[in-house]
Formats: C-alpha cells, sequence, structure tokens
C-alpha cells in the first residue's frame, strides 16, 4: 500500500486529533508485508516471538541476535508502518551503556524508528539515556512478560488504589523520562482511560479497554496460528491455524493416493529429445 512513512510525530497528531492508532506485531518479511498493506500504523517486532515462533515457554529465552534477525526481515516488507524493535530480557537490565549499545543495534543494524522495554520507574533513568542517545523509546507497563515470574503469573495490574497509584506514577515517570509512546497491558479499564487522558503521549493497549490512543495484538493470536493459550484480551479475525492443518492433511493424503502432482503440476520434454537421450543412454537398446 503506498503512502506516507508513519512518524512519531503522525503518531502524535493521531492522539491529539482523537484518532486510534492501530499496532499489530510481525515476526518475518510476509507478515510484515501483509500488514503494511493493511495500512496499520505502527509494527512491534515483539519479543513474543519467543512463544509464537520460536516455541519457547515465555518471552525471556529470546536473544538479542534472534531479535535483530527478525526485526530485519519485517523491515524488508514494510515501507510505511512505524517500525519497534522489542528489546529481550536482559538486553538492557544489567549496564546503562550496554542498554545503549543494544537499543542502537536496533537502529542501525535492523532499521527500526523506535525500541520499547518494559518496566516503570525503576528503568526511567535507562529510557532517559537511550533516549538521550537519540534514540526513540516506547515504554511497557502493567502486565509485563519479561517480568512474569516476579508478577507471580499472567495478572491483571493495578487493581487496588495503591497499585492503581503506582502504574500512574510509572507513567508520568516514564514520559518524563523521554518515552515516546506508552503500552499498557492487562490493566482494568478506567485506570488505562485515566493514565491516557493525562499524558501528552499515546498510549497503545493490549487488554486495557478503548479508551487507549490505540490497540495493539500478536499476531498469531488474532490469526488463530497459535493454540498454546488465548488471552481474554484477544479478538480472533481467523483460524488460520486451523486452515493451514486441513490445507496440510489434504496434501499429505494427496500424496498418498498418487494424486498429486497432477499434469498440470509437471513438465514435459519433446519426443525427439527424449529419443535422443535414450539413444545416448542405452545404445544397446537402439
Amino acid at each position: 500500500m503506498a503512502g506516507k512513512k508513519v512518524s512519531i510525530i503522525s503518531l502524535h497528531e493521531k492522539k491529539q486529533r482523537s484518532q486510534p492508532i492501530c499496532m499489530i506485531t510481525a515476526y518475518d518479511y510476509p507478515s510484515a508485508l501483509a500488514a503494511d498493506r493493511a495500512g496499520v500504523d505502527t509494527i512491534l517486532v515483539g519479543d513474543s516471538l519467543a512463544m509464537v515462533v520460536l516455541g519457547h515457554e515465555s518471552t525471556v529465552q529470546v536473544t538479542m541476535d534472534e531479535m535483530l534477525h527478525h526485526c530485519r526481515a519485517v523491515r524488508r516488507g514494510v515501507q510505511n508502518a512505524y517500525l519497534i524493535g522489542d528489546m529481550p530480557f536482559m538486553s538492557y537490565q544489567a549496564e546503562r551503556g550496554e542498554a545503549i549499545r543494544n537499543a542502537g543495534r536496533f537502529i542501525k543494524e535492523a532499521g527500526m524508528d523506535a525500541v520499547k522495554l518494559e518496566g516503570g520507574r525503576e528503568v526511567a533513568g535507562t529510557v532517559r539515556a537511550i533516549n538521550d542517545a537519540g534514540i526513540s523509546v516506547v515504554g511497557h507497563i502493567g502486565f509485563t512478560p519479561q517480568s512474569v515470574a516476579k508478577l507471580g503469573g499472567n495478572r491483571v495490574q493495578g487493581k487496588t488504589a495503591a497499585a492503581a497509584r503506582r502504574l500512574y506514577e510509572d507513567a508520568q515517570s516514564l514520559q518524563e523520562a523521554g518515552a515516546v509512546m506508552l503500552v499498557l497491558e492487562m490493566v482494568p479499564d478506567r485506570l488505562a482511560e485515566y493514565i491516557t487522558c493525562h499524558l501528552s503521549i499515546p498510549t497503545i493497549g493490549i487488554g486495557a479497554g478503548p479508551a487507549c490512543d490505540g490497540q495493539v495484538l500478536v499476531l498469531h493470536d488474532m490469526l488463530g496460528l497459535f493454540d498454546r493459550f488465548t488471552p481474554r484480551f484477544v479478538k480472533k479475525y481467523a483460524d488460520l491455524g486451523g486452515e493451514m492443518q486441513r490445507a496440510l492433511s489434504a496434501y499429505r493424503e494427496d500424496v498418498a493416493e498418487r494424486r498429486f502432482p497432477a499434469a498440470e503440476h509437471t513438465f514435459s520434454m519433446e519426443d525427439a529429445a527424449w529419443e535422443e537421450w535414450m539413444r545416448e543412454m542405452e545404445p544397446d537398446k537402439g
């Protein structure tokens, strides 16, 4: 889909005009190409690829090199969408200089427009340092998958007054540190609305209600390509996993019954060329 490249300025303008921002995850060239042609505003190359693409049990196993590999593939499929690379577990937590260098790799080596990292006030200094290095940063608070063990499982965050206050303060801290957008995951809808109304940067909700400035879903969830579990907040728009299984079963049956390949899938050789070949290979039968 031909059009103008989406920038962080145009995304901020959407917030100001109350126009919803559409974000989706993508992990390879064909899915990125489809998302871009569909006109989504921004594509996140999420560390969720650890689970939905690489088969890990959680997001923490994915490495920097794996993330960069998938980011490069996505970049080749995109002309317009704003691209965000997800910084994997332990790529930014240990040391601030290392965090800046890793963030820079997403921009320089993989062509991303921004990086995303998880956490609230505890990572605000890192967000500021990456931002000061000239790299746009997207924050992520609420349920943060890289901290699933610490959080005690897949739990909604901010359900008590004290927890809501902490999330609100985390959001303010990240904005003050220079974050250009903020993902709110598994946050009560009224709290997400309150945070959204009190920030100047766009919020992107995933399980955070309709009042966020935008919404994001994991591609494999909304297309029915990942069946290990489906979060409550996911709307399935297709059952491509089921369709893929049906197609593969039909292919296996066609091969077993010699229905494939048929004549239309086969290449032929001219009779004269075949006869010449046979004379060369088996001259005694000539």
